[in-house]
């Protein structure tokens, strides 16, 4: 290979691609698409006799880039380090030193948090040692969480069911998600009534709204008040002005961009570390994991230039932010342009709305507080001597708002500095006609369930996780399905209110129809989470506990910082945590399945339960004896062990059922694992969710399977007489090959003449290729045939 004087070497491609544009002939640059290598998949991976030495290897899929990477450097005057600079970029780094074979060898590690020509010009003129500080930081996480992973999944297969994991950071996500859903399903709803009325100055139309400073618990006092008041005179006797202001928001860090984005763009925690990942691998934000607010100082003069520019001297107001998550390295820079002048970027729809977010934040975090004068007006009824208020608010300086508009309450409730109201002009002992009295009922509510963003900003603020770890953390929860994410849009609640007017003098009622508790997007533990995590609350306290978890990570922050040594960390954990695995395998307890006694079938006399079986959530019918034998029914989707009642489950016996015959065959409707179905003539056709396989009609059964029928003769674009098997098919990403139960790909210049592929041309095609779904290197017999003579 040819020599090169200096090789950068990067985690992605597209990083690549960017930095090669401000580096010069002099400089080759290369991806290592990530990390290179990792513990060993096949055992532990962790010599626990050796201070917990790692067995790293390098993955199957990394060899080729790893022997481009050598030889590339191998050929190089000068090898630069140039992955991120948080811990788990440090380790690439490290890793990188150690594969390729650098000790003794011209190697410089360089960091950089934005990817501009002075950005990389600074790191180049400052390169550093790899700090070893950082890698074994990184290198306790990994380690902690495969000894975690790996010595704790083995007692989940054996106490609950095959096939399920627990992790250090992804158990205590679960669990706070199951106390939430515990908190709302323990939650008993109360109504109460909030009065309001409409008055109105003498001789002006103006209207203005008052509240009742009184709330009433039953319909029945709140429809006294109405019948009291409906034709009373307000006179007001105190008006109160006060200036008031509000301050913008910090400029984001992970958390939240994951929040705003989630709110203000509908983006999920994983989509927006894409996104953000793409903007910045383009040059035009910041690294985008990071807990710190602040700015640098080139930064804050350029943001003050534009907004001085824009708005004028007064909208400008400089402002250093102080991080209050746990943990947090207030070195690093928080998440802004890289140029606060560029206001658009090329890019797909979801990234400019993204960088324009991210834009107007960093700008409204430098400017002015918003002025706002609070007016507070109370007034009393001449004759019954209640009292109403009424507030109004006005914006007097817009500061920060001409930049950016945003919320700065702690739920997921919008709150807008544009629905500010002004009172009409008032004064002391001024009288006014009551118009209307309205008593509105009111259903206090649950606390609200998690979503992706608010589990977010409670982990950060538990200190559970890092900027680094909260994405894969909620993706990896959802992946195994101890989570999922709510898709009911609640029932529909007819509200009781009242009206007086002088039309109606007597209460009249009127009826508000609104959806209460949609679950839609919302985090919602699975049977199989609930069950797993009281397991794990109950043996395995400290591994699910908040403030342990909490410890753990300021030990990670603590090796970071060069205070302590990662050794130490994973043997005071190991010997903690251990012995409760080796009790909890040791043990002679029954399986932990969750199982709630649900009654007794009044058929049968046979005992209901509900439980979580091999394959999930399920109900059993009578017990396995030597004289019965139990019958079992797996749950329907919307159906939980926690909630289902003994009609509900008794319901599922039903199935599968006849329905009747077409073309003289039976057609039965059962529920599988994929959810309900109907088999007809050896083929199977999913139920649509608006149908409920309990009640489905042999007319409605048939239209499906006509539809089912009709969609796949459009999709058919061939068959073949010598094997009637074997089809050409359109699906979704073009034309592809069937034959029986395998599909087959096809090239780009095949699908363009799908139709005019011949019998031996598609033999030659399954022959060579490799049916989908099938992994490589399997040995599974092809089913091709020879062609008929």
């Amino acid at each position: 290979m040819q020599k090169i004087p200096n090789l950068v070497i990067v985690e992605s491609p597209a990083k690549a691609k960017t930095i090669e544009k401000f580096l010069g002939k002099e400089f080759r640059v290369l991806s290592s698409y990530g990390h290179i290598r990792d513990l060993k998949k096949s055992g532990l991976g962790i010599d626990l006799e050796h201070q917990f030495a790692p067995n790293y290897i390098i993955s199957k899929d990394k060899s080729a880039v790893v022997r481009e990477l050598k030889q590339a450097a191998d050929s190089a005057s000068i090898v630069w380090l140039a992955s991120d600079e948080d811990r788990e970029g440090e380790a690439i780094a490290w890793h990188l030193y150690e594969v390729l074979e650098r000790e003794g060898k011209p190697t410089k590690r360089i960091v950089f948090h934005e990817i501009t020509q002075q950005a990389i010009d600074h790191a180049i003129a400052n390169p550093r040692d790899i700090d070893r500080n950082l890698v074994d930081a990184q290198q306790a996480r990994r380690v902690l969480d495969r000894i975690v992973g790996f010595e704790l999944s083995p007692v989940l297969w054996k106490r609950i069911k095959p096939a399920l994991s627990a992790g250090r950071v992804q158990s205590v996500a679960v669990r706070l998600v199951v106390d939430r859903e515990r908190e709302v399903q323990q939650f008993i709803s109360s109504s109460s009534y909030r009065v309001t009325a409409r008055v109105v100055k003498e001789g002006i139309c103006n209207e203005m709204q008052v509240v009742a400073e009184k709330t009433f618990d039953t319909a029945e006092a709140a429809k006294v008040f109405l019948t009291d008041n409906h034709n009373e005179t307000l006179e007001v006797t105190s008006l109160v002005s006060k200036p008031g202001k509000r301050s913008p928001s910090a400029p984001f860090t992970t958390s939240t961009l994951q929040q705003e984005a989630a709110r203000k763009l509908g983006y999920t925690v994983a989509s927006t570390m894409r996104i953000a990942q793409r903007l910045y691998e383009a040059g035009y934000i910041t690294y985008m994991r990071t807990d710190s607010v602040n700015l640098s100082t080139l930064a804050l003069n350029s943001t003050a230039k534009v907004i001085k520019e824009r708005w004028g001297e007064d909208f400008y107001q400089r402002r250093t932010y102080k991080t209050k998550s746990k943990g947090a390295q207030e070195a690093h820079e928080a998440i802004r342009p890289t140029y606060i002048d560029r206001e658009t970027i090329s890019g797909t729809a979801q990234e400019q709305k993204l960088y324009e977010m991210i834009r107007k934040r960093t700008l409204a975090s430098q400017m002015a507080d918003v002025v706002l004068e609070k007016t507070t007006a109370k007034l009393e009824s001449e004759n019954t001597r209640e009292v109403f208020v009424a507030e109004g608010e006005v914006i007097r300086f817009e500061g920060f708002l001409k930049a950016y508009n945003y919320t700065s309450k702690t739920n997921d409730e919008e709150e807008s500095l544009e629905s500010s109201h002004q009172l009409p002009e008032l004064k002391e002992g001024e009288k006014l006609k009551l118009q209307e009295i309205v008593a509105t009922e009111h259903l206090s509510h649950a606390p609200a369930r998690y979503s992706e963003a608010s589990l977010v900003r409670r982990m950060e603020e538990l200190g559970i996780g890092r900027p680094s770890t909260y994405a894969p953390t909620i993706q990896v929860i959802q992946a195994r399905e101890y989570v999922s994410k709510g898709t009911s849009s609640g029932n529909e609640y007819q509200y009781q209110d009242f009206r007086c007017d002088a039309l109606h003098p007597s209460p009249e009622l009127i009826i508000r129809k609104e959806r209460i508790g949609s679950d839609k997007g919302k985090l919602i533990p699975t049977d199989i989470g609930i069950v797993v995590n009281d397991y794990l609350v109950e043996n395995f306290p400290k591994v699910v506990d908040y403030n342990f978890t909490a410890k753990v990570e300021e030990q990670f922050d603590h090796i970071a910082e060069g205070k302590q040594l990662w050794t130490d960390a994973m043997d005071h954990f190991y010997k903690l945590f251990h012995p409760l695995v080796e009790t909890a395998l040791e043990t002679s307890d029954n399986r932990s399945r969750g199982e709630r006694e649900l009654g007794v079938d009044p058929a049968t006399g046979k005992s209901v339960s509900v439980r979580i079986g091999r394959f999930g959530p399920l109900v059993q019918l009578g017990e396995n004896s030597e004289t019965e034998k139990a019958t079992f029914a797996s749950l329907r989707e919307g159906q939980s062990i926690q909630t289902i009642t003994l009609e509900e489950a008794l319901d599922l016996f039903k199935l599968p059922r006849i329905v009747g015959s077409f073309e003289e065959s039976e057609i039965k409707v059962a529920v599988g694992r994929f959810g309900p179905y109907i088999q007809h003539q050896g083929k199977f056709v999913s139920i649509p969710k608006q149908f409920d396989p309990l009640t489905i009609t042999r007319e409605e059964v048939i239209e499906l399977i006509q539809t089912k029928r009709e969609e796949e003769a459009k999709a058919e674009l061939k068959t073949f007489a010598e094997d009637p098997t074997l089809s050409i098919r359109m699906g979704r990403f073009g034309a592809f090959l069937k034959h029986g139960k395998d599909n087959y790909k096809l090239s780009k210049e095949q699908k363009e003449k799908a139709e005019q592929l011949s019998y031996k041309e598609c033999l030659g095609i399954m022959e060579k290729g490799t049916p989908t779904g099938t992994k490589k290197g399997s040995t599974t017999k092809k089913t091709t045939r020879k062609a008929k003579k």
